[in-house]
């Protein structure tokens, strides 16, 4: 099958899989179910594992010779919601004009799993020397969740591949490092009471307040004290505060609130130092004055979610493959976090490539060009070739 009619099956398989809903907070099964059976059709094998409840599942696949090596192309299959985003057409949809493809999930990252998949029978006709593996996960974009479980059982249950590429939309470019994240969860326990006589009571809402400006003072010391010479944009850790919620109406002293926060760290700082430094403030200094009014108060944090960062080597055998398939000389790394770091952790050399742009993803008419899936077919045809050279 010529490149061009690569770029075409990948469009169509690139429609099916964004009419599948998988927004992280619902079930994937369903579009794992049409991947696998679209795979069992070629005579490619794959296997699933779940998460705790069973209605999610990791997919992988191998093409090729069973054995240790061999490439890991390696993508997730949900997508951030489209609750509150003015779209141009349905989201789930997918429709096209001026060269690009439009649709939730579209660059972010159905595209590039499905060019793997419009490839597929190109590897399962080719002799492999070395085998290519589909990796495909769950629940990514709240943490790289399901690619702990899918790893779990790759390195108890099967050879161990030689390299990943992770096909987040890097513009085609290399991407050879990235910051890691903690997330977290704090609740502030105050005392109700009518708040006509606030000392009857002890409010979690200014509680949490003295938190926010604790973090965003912190932020400040982060951003002063930044490394001029960082290849991070930008060059400092960075924090998140996504989501407060607390009270129950205006004339009730609020009893309890939640503050979701987090950090998104260079690869080189002391995530230990920095949480221990937001947690003695909490405990110090929070919790201390809100006893002091009254005994029953307290707060509770926890740490939700980690992602582990991707360290930049140059001279992995993930990027170094990608520099002799493309001639592409230089890397970059950036401040997002992929499944590309927890590949590393296992002794996985990974690395980030794909198409589209990041810049595109996650918002209202996200699209891809459709130049760069063709891009894609491209590189994934020098890959099928390098596999069945075996060097």
């Amino acid at each position: 099958m010529k490149q061009p009619e690569l770029l075409k099956s990948a469009i169509a398989i690139l429609q099916e899989l964004v009419a599948f809903d998988t927004t992280s907070r619902t079930s994937n099964l369903a579009i794992v179910e049409h991947i696998q059976s679209y795979l069992d059709n070629l005579g490619i094998e794959s296997r699933l594992t779940h998460n705790d409840d069973g209605s999610k599942a990791n997919l992988w696949a191998t093409i090729g010779p069973d054995i240790a090596g061999g490439i890991v192309l390696s993508g997730h299959l949900d997508v951030v919601p489209v609750d509150g985003q003015h779209w141009s057409s349905e989201p789930f949809n997918m429709w096209q004009a001026d060269g690009k493809l439009f649709g939730r999930g579209v660059v972010d990252m159905k595209g590039f799993i499905a060019v793997c998949l419009a490839m597929a029978p190109v590897f399962r006709r080719t002799n492999l020397q070395r085998p290519v593996h589909f990796a495909f996960t769950y629940d990514e974009e709240v943490g790289c969740i399901g690619v702990h479980g899918l790893l779990q059982d790759v390195i108890a249950n099967l050879p161990l591949p030689d390299a990943v590429v992770v096909g987040e939309p890097t513009s085609m470019k290399i991407i050879g490092g990235h910051k890691g994240s903690r997330s977290y969860q704090t609740v502030f326990k105050g005392v109700p009471a009518h708040s006509s006589d606030p000392s009857l009571g002890v409010n979690s809402i200014m509680a949490a307040a003295r938190l926010v400006s604790y973090l965003e003072s912190m932020q400040q010391d982060l951003v002063d004290n930044a490394k001029p010479d960082s290849a991070f944009d930008p060059p400092c850790s960075t924090i998140d505060l996504g989501i407060i919620n607390g009270g129950t109406a205006n004339n009730i002293i609020p009893e309890y609130t939640t503050v979701q926060w987090g950090f998104r760290l260079l690869p080189d700082d002391d995530a230990d130092q920095l949480q221990q430094q937001v947690f003695d403030f909490i405990e110090r200094q929070i919790v201390t004055d809100m006893k002091a009014q009254s005994p029953q108060a307290g707060a509770d944090t926890k740490v939700t979610n980690t992602v582990i960062p991707l360290l930049a080597d140059e001279q992995s055998p993930a990027e170094q493959l990608i520099r002799h398939l493309t001639g592409l000389n230089e890397s970059s790394v950036v401040s997002f976090g992929t499944e590309a770091g927890a590949f590393q952790h296992a002794n996985i050399p990974a690395v980030v490539f794909g198409p589209g742009s990041i810049t595109q993803a996650h918002q209202a008419d996200e699209f891809i060009e459709i130049d760069q899936l063709g891009q894609c077919v491209n590189f994934m045809c020098k890959l099928a070739d390098r596999a069945a050279a075996n060097h």
